[in-house]
């Protein structure tokens, strides 16, 4: 172990995005996050967004998640 402190690991939040007819949809696979966008560059700036917002009140430790990662 290199003796790092966990709290400063930082996890990714896996998501799956698909085109549909006029929106790409993005899906968070470990929250239930959903969002779209007009392109794909939209889609996951909704989808950060969304994330943010999402987990804004919530223990992160819960989701795994570092409070501030580095």
């Amino acid at each position: 172990m290199s003796g790092r402190n966990p709290e400063s690991f930082q996890h990714t939040i896996k998501a799956f995005v698909r085109k549909g007819a006029d929106y790409y949809v993005a899906e968070c696979l470990e929250i239930a996050v959903v969002t779209q966008g007009k392109t794909l560059d939209e889609t996951i700036i909704n989808l950060k967004e969304a994330v943010a917002l999402h987990l804004e009140n919530e223990d992160l430790s819960e989701f795994g998640l570092a409070p501030n990662p580095t």
